[in-house]
């Protein structure tokens, strides 16, 4: 019995795990470029409603990912000409995202609330499917999850070892020393957030196409928070926050598992599980560095040319 109840749930806890990998991915762009994004809740939401409505009239699960990846990105774009271009108040504008997510995806999704839609199933990889323990929890995923971590890999790459990557953390330390290297700090800051848009976007269509196969208006339901603490967590950088992602997956993973086996525990206290890891997680890195962060140093600071001296 208790055998079971572990294999269920670490086979489960990749697909929780891969909304929050996927959107920790995209903030973690935009804040080695030295923007802070807190709009990432509004972002997923936006994600997961196109891509349901996508597939729900196409009837096909791929071409959701697709169109929720240009909302995300769009959004994103509007939060980066914002906080970029005009300069605005970053964590200001990061809760006018999510408002705006919020209200665009009450209007227009509602009409498709509750419709079942074609979503992405686990695959079926033959005899390593079956290998025990092992089989279904590396082997018996959907295709996204297996995305998401090639993306860690990528994003691993882009930013420690290309020159783009190296460019677009020197905006993020020192935005006026990369411009004077000759680095276009609002180009490499637009396509951040843009990008980490995209990324936030596709998260949100991961709840809606492999997890529930449905629309449901604040169907994110704070996981974007989430993920800001998450990021925090990894030091903003990618290997640790699969690790993350999984740790966060995982107690998100147990809820239903709970419930299926009917253990004696208020359902109440099981739904605060991620919140309180969240919590934990903020402060017990802070104590283990004491002052010290890994944060960029440049982030949250707004920079034109004009600014240098």
């Amino acid at each position: 019995m208790a055998a079971d109840f572990v294999q269920h749930w670490l086979a489960t806890t990749p697909g929780f795990a891969t909304p929050y990998l996927l959107a920790a991915l995209g903030l973690m762009i935009n804040e080695r470029a030295g923007v802070l994004n807190l709009g990432c809740e509004g972002m997923m939401l936006v994600g997961a409603m196109t891509g349901a409505v996508v597939s729900f009239h196409t009837g096909l699960a791929g071409a959701g990912v697709p169109v929720a990846m240009l909302a995300g990105a769009l959004i994103g774009l509007v939060f980066g000409i914002a906080v970029v271009v005009f300069r605005t108040d970053q964590v200001l504008t990061g809760l006018i995202i999510v408002a705006l997510g919020d209200g665009l995806t009450g209007v227009v999704g509602r009409p498709y609330m509750f419709e079942k839609v074609a979503g992405f199933r686990d695959l079926d990889l033959g005899p390593l499917s079956d290998i025990p323990w092992l089989g279904p929890i590396l082997f018996q995923q959907d295709i996204l999850v297996y995305a998401a971590a090639g993306l860690a890999v990528a994003v691993w790459w882009g930013l420690d070892r290309s020159d783009v990557g190296l460019r677009l953390r020197a905006v993020g330390e020192d935005p006026a020393t990369a411009d004077i290297a000759g680095v276009d700090v609002q180009l490499f800051r637009l396509v951040a957030v843009t990008l980490g848009g995209a990324l936030c976007g596709i998260a949100g269509a991961y709840l809606s196409l492999a997890s529930s196969f449905v629309w449901i208006e604040h169907m994110v339901a704070g996981r974007g928070w989430i993920v800001i603490a998450l990021v925090i967590f990894s030091g903003w950088r990618p290997g640790r926050a699969v690790v993350g992602a999984l740790i966060f997956g995982g107690a998100e993973a147990l809820i239903p598992r709970i419930q299926a086996v009917g253990l004696d525990v208020p359902i109440y206290v099981v739904g605060m599980l991620p919140y309180v890891l969240t919590l934990a997680v903020l402060i017990v890195p802070t104590v283990l560095r004491g002052e010290r962060s890994p944060a960029p140093s440049g982030l949250l600071i707004n920079y034109l040319r004009q600014d240098r001296r």
